[in-house]
């Protein structure tokens, strides 16, 4: 391990400032779950029931946008790209909180649709700016960064909620979240190479180019067929096009992918075990307590992994993780579960980090940040899910059940995943 890497990185001017506002802009959002869930149950007066359909809605939408807004953003570019975001992340979250709980499912769809694509901006851009050793010290930063994020916002967001200010902290949250939007598009960190942006802007002037010809009069493009090159006023059917555009997609990118399905899944059914297993014994006042030493731990566990020198597959380190989470289940007070989320906590921001990396190993820069965007919507997908199947577990068999089902999901996940990939490595080799 080289510890001096972090120093070495952080000297780094544009990766020390994409690191910095990409925390304070993932601050906004990650209150705003919070804030929406206590203002339909504070405010609105639906129950929690309501409150978690919402943020189903609201999770949806940000599964379908994400892969859009990546694209978006490898074809038009971060400023262009973020523009919509900019706009509709003051509109939206100013309107929320006035509505009537009708008008808020929809409102909070779009919300999500549009949501400023941080998470997979940062990482594209970090793709960019480190490689090699320093590719991964970025990404552990980045999953370290959003450790302490989750520190804070959603205890700020909780604090504002309860002191009956949700109408305003909902509102706080979309014009902050538009200011580091436009921060974001004046700072415009890259989101690809100098030779990629030169090749990119090279095959815009000739799709312009061709353009003008295709729209020119019959004998203007007799004259000016010499200009375009020969197969340009053909092209490929649907499949082809859609084969062509999904090519990154290959079977290692699709169990990076399931693997961070499957980290979101145990992450989002340990936030709910933690909470049912402290609320259960009459201890809700020291739920910070366990997520404490649980975010600490993965600090920890990501400052530790972003200083070796060898990467860990991503599946091994979910397998361990999901592992670990099983014993919590055992817990049977404050300090035991606390001490008890330590081991799987170690290993939260390197599988993280891990996937991250992967995803920038694996696909090329004119695609990452559409790829990106499908690896933030597989993250949020395995969050959705992890939350109902620790909730359906903790219903039927206690708040020992969360744990130990996502867990043993997670172990399935990856041994599937171990067992999937020796079997492609033996048909290679045959």
């Amino acid at each position: 391990m080289n510890f001096a890497l972090y120093r070495e990185l952080l000297a780094v001017r544009p990766i020390r400032r994409l690191l910095l506002v990409g925390m304070i802009a993932r601050i906004p959002h990650s209150a705003a779950g919070v804030l929406l869930t206590l203002h339909i149950v504070l405010t609105l007066d639906k129950g929690y029931a309501a409150a978690g359909a919402a943020a189903a809605v609201m999770t949806i939408g940000i599964a379908v946008g994400a892969p859009w807004r990546g694209r978006r953003v490898d074809t038009v570019g971060l400023r262009r790209a973020l523009i919509p975001s900019v706009v509709s992340e003051t509109v939206i979250w100013s309107a929320v909180p006035h509505v009537s709980y009708e008008w808020l499912l929809p409102l909070v769809f779009i919300g999500g649709l549009l949501t400023l694509p941080i998470f997979s901006v940062v990482r594209q851009s970090l793709g960019v700016l480190a490689d090699g050793d320093q590719r991964r010290t970025a990404f552990a930063l980045d999953a370290i960064t959003t450790e302490m994020v989750f520190m804070i916002g959603p205890a700020a967001g909780a604090v504002v909620a309860t002191s009956g200010y949700s109408v305003l902290g909902l509102t706080i949250v979309g014009v902050s979240t538009s200011l580091a939007g436009l921060f974001l598009m004046w700072f415009n960190p890259p989101t690809r190479s100098a030779a990629q942006t030169e090749e990119c802007e090279a095959d815009q002037r000739h799709a312009a180019e061709v353009a003008v010809v295709s729209a020119a009069p019959a004998h203007l493009q007799e004259a000016a067929a010499e200009l375009v090159p020969a197969g340009a006023h053909g092209g490929p059917g649907i499949r082809g096009r859609m084969s062509h555009n999904f090519a990154w997609f290959t079977a290692t990118v699709a169990a990076v992918f399931a693997v961070a399905a499957g980290a979101g899944m145990v992450l989002s059914g340990t936030d709910v075990g933690i909470v049912a297993a402290l609320e259960t014994g009459g201890h809700q006042g020291e739920i910070g307590i366990v997520f404490l030493f649980w975010c600490a731990a993965s600090v920890i566990g990501g400052l530790v992994y972003g200083a070796m020198h060898r990467p860990v597959s991503p599946v091994v380190l979910l397998l361990g993780m999901a592992a670990l989470t099983i014993p919590m289940g055992f817990a049977h007070d404050t300090w035991t579960l606390a001490f008890a989320s330590i081991l799987p906590g170690l290993l939260c921001a390197p599988v993280l980090s891990a996937a991250s990396e992967k995803v920038a190993d694996l696909v090329a820069e004119d695609r990452r940040g559409e790829a990106m965007g499908w690896y933030g919507s597989a993250l949020t997908g395995g969050v959705a899910l992890g939350a109902p199947l620790a909730g359906v577990f903790i219903d039927s068999s206690g708040p020992s059940g969360g744990f130990v089902s996502v867990g043993v999901a997670g172990v399935a996940l990856c041994l599937v995943g171990l067992l999937l990939q020796q079997r492609r490595r033996s048909r290679a080799a045959a």
